[in-house]
């Protein structure tokens, strides 16, 4: 089958499956929240406190549910992907990745929308942590100048991927248009002293990495999964250098870690550093005493490790050619005191003698 005769029909059984007819005044003018019940009226209401990667939304404090309003609006944008390089992202409220939102178990959650007047085309949201058909992909759309909203309960609890569906849905997430949402499990998560917000994706650029200028989306490039940039958080040192993680001696760190792919898988390691805990793919499954952990393209998880030894740690996709030469490189830096028990550094040094 031809490329071109593939994409098309790809694009057909998506479209499809996600049920996404053409947008009205009728369906845009529908009275929010229409599938709401009568306990739901009853839930307190709340605005979302949403975070911004590398920070994650401060924890919800709640032993009850609420109805939680969500507000995220398109933008499309040029911004640095790196030094002197340029790209047109598009984007959920400005940042690549997307606000990190945060709610608990038994929540009904409302999305709202916004699509400004002067994007060029259609977006929305699959939300995977959606009971329902596309994740919210149909009721979500929406065309520019226009305002969309659905309601969803979040059942489980867990770390979910969030990006935009609108066709052709593959080059939304490669221009930056995905997020993370955390579902509290009632009981809430136990304390931690640090929490980090980090995605890990890909960009196809006409240009080969780090030429200057500003760069066109290669679709070619994306169909081969010939990546020029795989990056934490949108762009390359994101979390290094002068915009490096910080964290001091003894502390507890939680790690929301997503992968939005679109094509990649994420073997994501700390060097010098073993997870405590993962929590497998963002769910209730517990690995301890972790050295790397796999990330799909679409999934998420939870990790945790305690720092015992000040210095500082390069984070990596251990794909290693991706963070030595395409950007996955991020470094947390450990403040205190040093345990030389724990860790020598270098003893001696001395030259081999004959």
């Amino acid at each position: 089958m031809k490329r071109r005769t593939l994409l098309t029909a790809a694009s057909a059984v998506l479209s499809a499956s996600l049920v996404i007819p053409k947008i009205t005044l009728a369906q845009q003018t529908q009275t929010p929240s229409a599938v709401a019940t009568e306990s739901v009226h009853d839930l307190p209401t709340i605005e979302a406190q949403l975070g911004f990667a590398p920070n994650a939304a401060p924890p919800t404090g709640r032993d009850y549910p609420a109805k939680v309003l969500v507000k995220l609006q398109v933008e499309e944008k040029v911004m640095q992907l790196m030094d002197e390089v340029e790209f047109k992202y598009w984007t959920f409220n400005g940042t690549a990745p997307g606000p990190f939102i945060r709610v608990r178990e038994g929540d009904q959650v409302e999305i709202q929308l916004t699509n400004p007047v002067d994007s060029k085309l259609p977006h929305s949201l699959d939300l995977h942590a959606v009971t329902g058909p596309g994740g919210g992909a149909t009721a979500s759309l929406t065309a520019p100048g226009r305002i969309s909203t659905f309601a969803f309960q979040a059942l489980k609890p867990g770390l979910y991927l969030y990006h935009c569906a609108a066709m052709p849905m593959a080059v939304h997430i490669g221009k930056g248009m995905f997020g993370l949402m955390l579902v509290e499990p009632k009981e809430g998560l136990p304390a931690v002293d640090k929490e980090f917000y980090i995605v890990q994706s890909e960009f196809y650029t006409r240009g080969a990495f780090g030429e200057p200028g500003l760069q066109a989306f290669d679709m070619n490039k994306a169909i081969d999964e010939r990546a020029d940039y795989v990056v934490f958080n949108g762009h390359v040192g994101a979390i290094a250098g002068d915009n490096a993680l910080k964290a001091k001696v003894g502390d507890k760190v939680r790690f929301y870690l997503g992968n939005a792919g679109p094509n990649l898988m994420s073997s994501l390691h700390i060097v010098g550093s073993i997870f405590d805990q993962v929590r497998v793919e963002g769910g209730s499954l517990l690995n301890h005493n972790v050295q790397t952990t796999m990330i799909p393209a679409g999934g998420a998880t939870i990790a945790e490790t305690t720092l015992l030894v000040p210095g500082s740690y390069t984070i990596l996709d251990h794909a290693i050619f991706r963070a030595m030469h395409k950007g996955t490189l991020g470094q947390l830096i450990v403040e205190g005191e040093e345990n030389k028990t724990l860790y020598s550094g270098k003893i001696s040094d001395t030259a081999i003698t004959p």
